[in-house]
């Protein structure tokens, strides 16, 4: 009721300040509200129904992921589109679109997990495989020796010692910066003339021939070279073509993966696009995935 309490505010005069309502205005107010009750109740079934059959084909489609998004296209298909209202239409085109989109995302699933799944072994065993099996090879022999895993060296011959003893020496080879550092340089040094043949003869006979062997800085003969004979210059040119063949020569093996997308033209773009995803592949990965999805491009 209002404030003056005379006219209730479901009634249709309820905006005359000087109505009153009687008993009339409440059995039209009662019909009314009957009136849209039954209407409400009329809609949400209906709704109701609606949403049961679409959730109904989702799980269906959950189910068989695969082929049943076809039959069920199949199946809207045979349905006589013309006679169908406003509202069942628009229904309609939403499950073929809930249809459409399920199994564009199933087929995209597939293709991401078989693009970022690594290569199966082509041949052989892998090399988990083989160290499982090597565990287990030499954990027999230590059950029948009794020994425990701690004294697995006790298993090795004099061979296998020197060879794993060799392994730790040998140092990493440089990187970085390091490869110009002086340890480096010398160590380089020292490695190409393990090779040099030196003749002591020669040398001391160069040696007594010139007083001045090993000259100072006060030496007047300081920075004179001496005679260097043509087969000592022909040891040196072939030292030279040698670690060039060798330079040239030296090509580290690469895995090849069939399944990468090629982005490049030569080995040369191949190389420079390697090197730009390192720099800025965070940075346009979001950028990347949108363009092969094509959610990136306009409608």
């Amino acid at each position: 009721m209002t404030e003056e309490g005379r006219a209730h505010p479901n009634c249709r005069n309820a905006s005359n300040l000087y109505h009153e309502c009687n008993d009339y205005c409440f059995k039209v107010i009662a019909e009314a509200k009957a009136r849209n009750d039954a209407k409400e109740q009329g809609n949400r079934a209906t709704f109701s129904d609606q949403a049961e059959d679409l959730h109904d084909e989702i799980d269906d489609l959950e189910d068989h992921p695969n082929g049943d998004s076809d039959n069920v296209v199949e199946k809207h298909a045979e349905v006589d589109f013309s006679k169908l209202s406003g509202r069942q239409k628009k229904l309609f085109e939403l499950r073929l679109k809930v249809n459409e989109a399920r199994k564009a995302n199933q087929m995209a699933m597939v293709a991401e997990k078989k693009r970022m799944e690594g290569p199966t072994e082509s041949r052989g065993v892998s090399k988990e495989k083989w160290i499982e099996e090597r565990k287990k090879k030499i954990g027999k022999l230590l059950d029948a020796n009794g020994l425990d895993m701690t004294k697995a060296y006790m298993l090795d011959t004099e061979e296998m010692a020197e060879a794993k003893y060799k392994k730790w020496e040998k140092e990493p080879a440089p990187y970085g910066w390091d490869v110009f550092n002086q340890k480096t340089l010398y160590d380089a040094y020292k490695k190409r003339t393990k090779n040099v043949e030196i003749d002591i003869e020669e040398y001391n006979r160069m040696k007594e021939a010139d007083p001045e062997f090993y000259r100072e800085a006060s030496s007047l003969q300081y920075g004179k070279a001496p005679k260097t004979s043509d087969d000592k210059i022909e040891k040196m040119v072939k030292e030279l073509k040698a670690r060039d063949e060798k330079r040239n020569s030296f090509s580290r093996r690469r895995r090849f993966r069939d399944e990468k997308d090629i982005d490049s033209i030569n080995d040369r773009n191949e190389h420079f696009n390697k090197k730009i995803e390192r720099a800025f592949g965070k940075y346009t990965l979001e950028i990347k995935n949108n363009l092969e999805r094509g959610t990136a491009l306009p409608d």
